[in-house]
């Protein structure tokens, strides 16, 4: 069975992160959606927020794909997180050369603590490449527009 984890803070989920979930469906028996929780960061979403937002966005997608999703919490190692719940496939998306650049270094690190679990990089397609969830929160904060940039479930918990 391909188990794929997939990290993030997702805070908030934004269109990339969509278009990287659902693509990895075809990819994956089984993806878990993992969000990060630091002890020093306070996010703007809780983590049943973030976890209602990214079910609410991909699950129905992932039934009619007959994958299974999940969404967990994680605040260890990623390759213990991987290898407690079971994944041999960790999934990045990529926007730029500079995603690039951290996640190979990254992917190194793992690897030498986990050869048996894989990365698999989804570069990000054009339309989507340029959002990130720091950006959202920004926007967000100055009182700006960000509905291009998230799902309406997104929308819908800021109301």
């Amino acid at each position: 069975m391909r188990v794929g984890l997939y990290p993030g803070s997702f805070d908030p989920i934004t269109n990339g992160h969509v278009d990287i979930i659902k693509r990895s469906f075809g990819l994956v028996d089984k993806l878990i959606v993992g969000i990060g929780i630091s002890a020093t960061k306070t996010p703007v979403f809780s983590f049943e927020q973030r976890q209602r937002m990214i079910e609410a966005e991909t699950g129905g997608v992932a039934k009619q794909k007959g994958v299974e999703l999940e969404v967990i919490a994680f605040d260890e190692l990623l390759v213990d997180v991987a290898r407690q719940n079971g994944a041999n496939i960790i999934l990045r998306g990529l926007r730029t050369a500079a995603d690039y650049e951290y996640e190979a270094q990254m992917t190194s690190m793992n690897r030498s603590m986990a050869p048996e679990i894989e990365t698999v990089f989804l570069p990000a397609t054009p339309d989507v490449s340029f959002v990130s969830s720091t950006l959202v929160r920004q926007i967000l904060a100055m009182g700006g527009d960000i509905s291009p940039f998230v799902p309406r479930s997104v929308l819908e918990e800021i109301k």
